[in-house]
């Protein structure tokens, strides 16, 4: 079971359909919209801001999403999917989103809809990306717009597929 805990009088709201993995950590003042996973050892922190999340988001294995005290809370809308290892801090995401593995996205970046962030990129503090947007490197530059293609093929593509490997973990008791 998950670790939902309790920090100062705030208690995570989980929506519904959601899948928690057995070692997933949510803590203090989150809210996470119906048909969302919390992967294995993914941490979504909100003990010194506000953490929101929309509906049909994926936060994959050890990603982590914690906030700056009182600066930079964590929003993120719908359809959005943070791969594996990346660390979402004091950020806004907005929908259809494809976070790559291990991407680091600062405070007060603002990532417009329909974007990609690249596997192992770093979105230095204040960028904001604007929507149709391919963002890659260290620290991450736009590289190109993104196309249909890419758009269908891999962000929508992975948003969808995340409820149905969550179905697969259901408990046998």
């Amino acid at each position: 079971m998950a670790l939902i805990k309790k920090v100062k009088g705030m208690t995570p709201k989980i929506g519904k359909n959601c899948f928690l993995a057995d070692n997933a950590s949510i803590i203090g003042d989150v809210e996470i919209g119906d048909d969302c996973s919390i992967w294995f050892n993914a941490v979504v922190r909100g003990d010194v801001h506000y953490i929101k999340i929309g509906r049909n988001v994926n936060i994959q294995d050890g990603v982590v999403i914690h906030c700056t005290y009182k600066k930079a809370a964590v929003s993120i809308g719908d359809n959005v999917s943070i791969a594996h290892n990346a660390i979402i801090h004091g950020c806004t995401i907005e929908n259809d989103v494809l976070v790559g593995m291990g991407a680091i996205l600062m405070d007060d970046v603002y990532v417009e809809s329909k974007s990609l962030i690249a596997a192992g990129a770093l979105v230095s503090k204040g960028t904001r990306v604007k929507s149709g947007e391919v963002w890659a490197g260290v620290p991450a530059k736009k590289i190109k717009n993104i196309d249909e293609k890419l758009l269908h093929g891999e962000v929508n593509r992975i948003s969808s597929s995340y409820n149905m490997y969550a179905s697969w973990y259901e408990e046998n008791d």
